[in-house]
């Protein structure tokens, strides 16, 4: 039960951040992509702030031997640099790019209403169903060889 509360309230904090940061406003998030063009610098201060507390925050929570509510920290294991991981991240930055929106964000921004988050979280759902289509039906090749 406490892992659920402090979840959600891990991700209410999260969308408030994202919507009082802006990073819900599609055409803020194009701008500051569009770095050959008119290029809005504005969420370098949204980056700088995540990644300084992260680096801060991070050095005391990981010496603890447990998270506070939780059994283990569960903390990538990979590190090597591979072709799935580049080709995902290809598809990611095309999508953010398009739509101006990543999942954080997109998935916040239904609260403003409008057609384009709709049209993003339905394609964010089947792009994942497509997804994991995709990796079963490798899964499955796998299992038979």
């Amino acid at each position: 039960m406490k892992q659920n509360l402090v979840a959600l309230v891990s991700g209410l904090l999260f969308g408030l951040g994202l919507s009082i940061s802006q990073m819900i406003d599609r055409d803020r998030v194009l701008g500051f992509l569009d770095i050959t063009g008119n290029w809005d610098a504005t969420l370098l201060f949204v980056l700088g702030g995540a990644v300084g507390v992260t680096i801060v925050a991070f050095r005391f929570i990981l010496r603890l031997s447990h998270p506070i509510w939780g059994d283990k920290f569960y903390l990538p294991t990979k590190k090597e640099i591979d072709r799935p991981l580049i080709i995902g991240a290809v598809i990611f930055g095309i999508g953010w790019g398009i739509a101006g929106y990543c999942p954080g964000p997109g998935l916040t921004a239904l609260v403003i209403g409008g057609v384009n988050p709709i049209i993003f979280f339905l394609a964010l759902v089947l792009g994942s169903f497509l997804y994991d289509l995709y990796h079963l039906t490798n899964v499955e090749k796998e299992i038979k060889h």
